[in-house]
């Protein structure tokens, strides 16, 4: 489990370690238009709107490991190919291909804990394949961009993500359950010679063009059947959207209002990291419990567990994301002592996590043999929020500076 959180760790970071470099690589590649420099952060995240429709749905096919390692190679190439761009639509091009190969695990990592885990055990695993990556990567990304160059962040990144798939080549193993009963048999008819062994999954009208078309429309029809993964997807894109436009004023408010040191600004993405720590790990042990509470009280005498069991660890989540936006904009408006828009980001970035955990448990629950499908259909406007919030961020940011 703790080599598939990393594998999920390695493209966030590099989605969000550019934050503070966009200014930078701007002045040197001469894209000097304030809305093409935050293309470059937003571009990324549109990717991971496609990615996922693919990459899950195929992993529920070919298997999680096949797909895992076969989109890190592709990330780790066009991450470095990042790193050495020469021109705008280098620097574009490459970044959309790395977002949509890297997007994979984001996708494939929580079907994953759906095959491995029962629905008791799942909260905790899913704690440990949080999102850390918005408060690691522009820390990390500050100081490299301080002390040496934009292009050793996507050197630093695939090299990274270089060490985590050699780790994953030997510790990684297929959970996907009809691909290992596929495996299996093909072990039984080759060594018995009975061709006409079958699983249960197996299904002789079906062929390899069919497969693929089912499986590749599966999160549409998702989205387009389900009412509650349409209602699912539209709070995590408001959730993705807040925290990628946090994330753009992050940067903005501490070196320009607060006139802080690109390297010394990074470190207060820590706050976003300890909110995510803390609402991570607060809601990992709250959720198994209350799952556990719910199913003693309305699953008696051993019966299974609903998937709404999941859904009250969303109502404090909404409760803190408001609260924080609200700390941190009156507090940095004012210029306050740098602890209040810190103290803000700390409260809005543990109720984002608490949503996007609560919202991931729930369709794992909901849907687990197509938990990827599931995910991959949230996926979609999740991303597209996190593409178009920070285009519109600086317009908004004047707007409502100048209306005052």
């Amino acid at each position: 489990m703790s080599s598939v959180s990393f594998y999920t760790l390695l493209s966030p970071v590099s989605s969000s370690m550019v934050a503070p470099a966009l200014e930078v690589i701007g002045h040197e590649l001469i894209v000097l238009s304030a809305f093409e420099q935050i293309l470059v952060l937003s571009i990324f995240v549109l990717a991971y709107a496609l990615g996922p429709l693919v990459w899950g749905p195929l992993s529920e096919l070919c298997g999680r490991v096949i797909i895992l390692q076969v989109t890190a190679v592709l990330y780790m190439g066009f991450n470095l190919g990042y790193g050495l761009a020469t021109s705008k639509t280098q620097m574009t091009v490459v970044r959309f291909l790395a977002g949509f190969n890297g997007s994979a695990p984001m996708a494939v990592g929580g079907a994953a804990f759906a095959d491995l885990l029962n629905a008791e055990e799942r909260g905790q695993a899913i704690s440990i394949h949080s999102l850390l990556s918005p408060a690691i990567g522009p820390i990390a990304g500050g100081f490299i961009v301080q002390e040496t160059s934009w292009r050793w962040i996507f050197c630093s990144t695939t090299l990274f993500a270089a060490a985590v798939q050699g780790v994953g080549i030997f510790v990684l193993q297929e959970t996907c359950a009809p691909v290992l009963l596929v495996r299996i048999r093909n072990g039984l008819v080759k060594k018995t010679g009975n061709a006409t062994l079958r699983t249960e999954f197996d299904n002789p009208d079906r062929t390899v063009v069919r497969a693929l078309g089912g499986a590749l429309s599966r999160p549409f029809r998702l989205f387009g059947t389900e009412v509650i993964v349409q209602a699912l997807a539209v709070y995590m894109m408001y959730l993705y959207g807040i925290m990628y436009l946090l994330l753009l004023t992050f940067s903005v408010l501490w070196t320009g209002k607060y006139g802080e040191w690109t390297g010394t600004s990074g470190l207060n993405y820590i706050s976003l990291g300890l909110g995510f720590f803390l609402g991570a790990q607060t809601c990992a042990k709250v959720q198994d419990r209350v799952y556990a509470a719910f199913k003693r009280r309305y699953a008696p005498e051993g019966g299974p567990g609903r998937p709404e069991f999941r859904v009250p660890m969303l109502a404090p989540g909404a409760v803190l994301v408001p609260a924080g936006l609200l700390l941190y904009g009156w507090t940095a408006q004012v210029q306050a002592h740098w602890v209040w828009p810190n103290l803000g980001a700390v409260l809005l970035s543990a109720g984002v996590i608490m949503g996007f955990q609560g919202i991931q448990a729930f369709l794992v629950d909901s849907y687990q043999r197509y938990a990827a499908s599931a995910i991959g259909a949230v996926m979609v406007l999740r991303s597209m929020a996190g593409f178009a919030f920070p285009l519109f961020g600086p317009a908004l940011h004047r707007e409502t500076r100048s209306s005052r």
